[in-house]
């Protein structure tokens, strides 16, 4: 006799909670094989196939196309073929989502109960200097809350107002679990945010109510990686006071050790030599020297990382950006950085990148001098700390001295400028770092490959 068994979302990456269904690719009824896929699932890193546990017959999905799942839940029912024991199981605490014991606890039992949305908002708390003379129409209309959130909320002594304050990036503006820790973890900024009153504040700052011309044309719907780029964008420079630093530096001895040796190097290790392992190993062998610049935020802490991790901002065919990641940068050699870098490119250009090749990274470099530009000023890839961008390298008239004599040569010329957050990078530290960066490039190998 078959198994009736679970077909359950599994862990996909670091720090994933959640996911949208995009398709089901075996419809009930349907057979399927060990290893077949399943399902497409989108997360807010990058899209993934779902294998199959085990071969089976698929019973009935228990979610949808568009449907935001946690990391853990049950999509479908199945029956196994062959009646072993699936290799995902409900009791594998790898796969369930990482919400506290309490926060399960009172969600289950607000979804058993059948407790509305509606009687679930009215239930939370109203504290923490905010007014009550926030209607409950307003309380009840603009945010729906679920089970899990209120059960933070009340954890936190969280009033409705100050959710209904917090950046929303779920599916259709909902408020997602990570949306409420990561608010937390910033120190709750909304915490004694002054209520809606009808007698104006003239001393208040409020955000113009302007209304513009938007014009006419072809409407052009975002396409869900987009979206998720628009939300992060917002985000980081909503969290992050950003501080750009710029500098320039003399690359004509690199840019004439990399034509010398391009050939070779490729001869030699079957790799193209372009710019972007260069950067990638100056940029990590100046992490060595200011490793404060290799971290990130948590509430109050600064967590410094292990690991040099250098995420490089990679387009894909639809024009959208992705950040591929080469791991461990500072112990790799510059073939193997430059193995990493061309085939995360090329994974890149086929939309074929996994889970794997974009996670974990520490510090970002934005090439943009590939499109041409002089330089740019990048926003940072939370959480980390601080994003470089290189412009393009442009041959130009510099004036050099050497023996204390001036003369005029053509050079060629970079400048890269340093995003950096500066509530725990200061000037000093983004300058020193830049700057060594810019060292380690002007300082061209000395041996050919």
């Amino acid at each position: 006799m078959a198994n009736k068994m679970d077909f359950i979302l599994p862990k996909m990456g670091e720090s994933i909670t959640e996911g949208t269904i995009l398709n089901w690719l075996v419809q009930e009824g349907e057979s399927f094989e060990e290893g077949d896929i399943l399902v497409e699932v989108g997360t807010d890193k990058v899209d993934n196939e779902v294998p199959a546990p085990a071969a089976g017959i698929m019973s009935q999905h228990l979610c949808a196309a568009n449907d935001v799942v946690q990391i853990g839940s049950v999509l479908a029912h199945f029956e196994e073929a062959d009646g072993l024991l699936a290799s995902t199981s409900t009791s594998n605490p790898e796969v369930l989502n990482k919400s506290s014991d309490k926060d399960q606890q009172i969600a289950h039992q607000l979804q058993n109960n059948n407790v509305s949305s509606s009687e679930s908002r009215e239930r939370l708390p109203k504290k923490n200097a905010v007014s009550s003379s926030i209607s409950n129409t307003y309380v009840n209309q603009d945010l729906f809350v679920s089970p899990l959130i209120d059960a933070i909320a009340r954890e936190n002594h969280m009033s409705y107002e100050e959710l209904a304050r917090i950046p929303a990036t779920g599916h259709e503006g909902r408020l997602r679990k990570s949306d409420v820790v990561s608010y937390i973890n910033e120190g709750r900024p909304f915490q004694f945010a002054q209520a809606v009153s009808n007698e104006p504040d003239p001393t208040a700052y409020r955000i113009p109510q302007l209304k513009f011309d938007k014009g006419t044309g072809t409407i052009v719907e975002m396409d869900r990686m987009r979206r998720m780029i628009a939300d992060r964008m917002v985000y980081s420079k909503h969290t992050s006071p950003h501080v750009t630093a710029y500098v320039e530096a003399d690359l004509t001895d690199l840019v004439h050790w990399r034509n010398k040796n391009k050939a070779s190097f490729q001869e030699k290790h079957g790799e193209r030599l372009t710019f972007t392992p260069l950067f990638v190993d100056a940029v990590a062998r100046a992490i060595r020297e200011f490793p404060n610049i290799n971290a990130s935020v948590d509430g109050k802490n600064i967590i410094i990382k292990e690991n040099i991790n250098v995420g490089m901002a990679t387009a894909l065919p639809s024009g959208n950006l992705i950040v591929p990641v080469v791991k461990n940068a500072d112990q790799k050699t510059l073939p193997e950085i430059a193995a990493d870098v061309n085939r995360m490119a090329n994974l890149a250009r086929e939309n074929k990148l996994g889970g794997d090749d974009i996670k974990g990274g520490t510090f970002t470099i934005s090439n943009v001098g590939t499109f041409g530009s002089l330089m740019g000023t990048p926003i940072i890839n939370q959480p980390e700390v601080a994003i470089l961008a290189t412009g393009i390298i442009k041959k130009r008239a510099e004036v050099l001295t050497r023996d204390g004599v001036d003369s005029i040569e053509i050079r060629s010329m970079m400048m890269l400028s340093l995003s950096f957050d500066h509530r725990v990078v200061d000037g000093f530290l983004g300058g020193s770092f830049l700057k060594q960066v810019a060292m380690n490039l002007e300082a061209a190998p000395k041996e050919d490959i």
